[in-house]
């Protein structure tokens, strides 16, 4: 059964990181993923949109609805207030708001924040606690710095790509953004978490310059370890774990599904070929070469000979590492990630039910909570003027010049 939060603004819950509070300039996915585990874990997340249309996402994907999909699965836990930061009245409301939101997160390219006179180190003199996190394609520096990219040029040139697909095939693009989010987002977010701890220690904030290459090539390690040593460049579909041997593969069905076998340690192995009645294969797990490659045809005929079903039925008692690849549609009713609760449901305001990806993180001490819906756009603007000192009358000037 799906679990039912009906979020009500008024009782906040208290989370981990209650008491934090960050300034999200940031839109799309890398950045507000970012935000989004923050904001979960209690952060204070308030996003500052533009005047124009704010945060792209809230146009992109499916509508319900007011906000696509996509906006309300990231943005949720946050506020949003509108400002022109090209405005000095902008930039005075600004360097307010650092004083209560000493957290700042950006993703504009490098050079932006410093000519719209909110650099790192402009906040400083502000406030020397503030700490400020750029993530950014390439980074701040190097000769790839002003170039635009996306999820598929980082992959590219951190050498994902070229490892990604079949032996002898093309490079397969994957089916969740590598690069944005474990690449950018997570890495930000475990750089924020530092930071504050850094901080906590010592009174001082610091300046995070996070980049998505940078993120994906450290997912390289053991690729990159093992060409350090022997000076092998990998071969796609034919490494260790993409495809080189029948223990760690993907195989076809009698019905076009499919099943993954993971049977890499040899007692997978052993009870994954005494169960297929093929004893013969045990000694076979790792052999090279044109015997390798009968091991993974035999194989391959015997998936086919019954339904993906039937091979969930068989191996279910088997612990060999086999298990069906699902559509979406099967991951969000089995009963592993609901019992885990990864699918929850939501009644918002504006948007009526809607249902999200929970929160990953299980602890005895705190957990990811949902305590309030997705912002509309500019929706806190006036509750968060008022709160550092603007009166009616200020906040009516700030109208009549364009700065909110």
């Amino acid at each position: 059964m799906l679990l039912i939060f009906y979020v009500i603004l008024q009782e906040e819950q208290v989370g981990l990181l209650t008491g934090l509070k960050m300034l999200d300039l940031s839109r799309l996915l890398p950045g507000p993923f970012c935000s989004l585990l923050l904001a979960d874990l209690g952060m204070e997340v308030l996003k500052i949109e533009d005047l124009e249309q704010g945060d792209y996402m809230r146009i992109m994907g499916p509508v319900q609805k007011k906000d696509s999909a996509y906006f309300l699965t990231l943005n949720r836990n946050k506020k949003s207030m509108t400002l022109n930061l090209k405005t000095e009245e902008g930039k005075e409301i600004f360097y307010k708001l650092i004083q209560l939101y000493d957290i700042v997160l950006e993703s504009f390219r490098p050079g932006v924040m410093d000519r719209l006179g909110i650099g790192y180190q402009e906040l400083m003199k502000r406030n020397s606690r503030v700490i400020l996190c750029s993530l950014s394609g390439y980074g701040q520096d190097g000769p790839y710095r002003e170039r635009s990219g996306h999820d598929i040029n980082y992959l590219g040139l951190a050498g994902v790509l070229e490892i990604t697909g079949p032996k002898n095939g093309a490079p397969t693009l994957p089916g969740v953004q590598i690069a944005d989010i474990g690449g950018g987002g997570m890495m930000a977010a475990i750089a924020i978490l530092a930071a504050v701890a850094h901080r906590e220690k010592t009174g001082e904030g610091q300046f995070l310059d996070v980049s998505m290459l940078d993120g994906v090539i450290s997912w390289l390690s053991i690729h990159g370890a093992k060409y350090f040593m022997d000076q092998e460049l990998p071969k796609r579909g034919d490494m260790f774990l993409t495809g080189r041997y029948a223990c760690y593969q993907v195989y076809p069905t009698k019905d076009n599904r499919y099943m993954s076998l993971g049977a890499l340690e040899p007692k997978f192995w052993k009870n994954f070929c005494e169960a297929i009645g093929r004893g013969d294969l045990i000694q076979k797990q790792f052999i090279e070469g044109e015997e390798q490659a009968r091991v993974i045809e035999e194989i391959q005929k015997l998936f086919k000979t019954k339904a993906q079903k039937e091979w969930v039925d068989f191996f279910k008692n088997v612990d060999a590492c086999c298990e069906p690849i699902l559509t979406l549609e099967e991951v969000f009713c089995h009963p592993q990630v609901l019992h885990r609760q990864m699918v929850k449901e939501l009644e918002y305001p504006t948007e009526g039910k809607i249902r999200q990806i929970g929160g990953p993180i299980k602890s005895s001490q705190f957990s990811f909570e949902i305590r309030i819906p997705p912002p509309s756009w500019g929706e806190h603007t006036m509750e968060v003027l008022k709160a550092i000192g603007y009166s009616k009358e200020d906040i009516e000037h700030l109208k009549e010049v364009k700065a909110i």
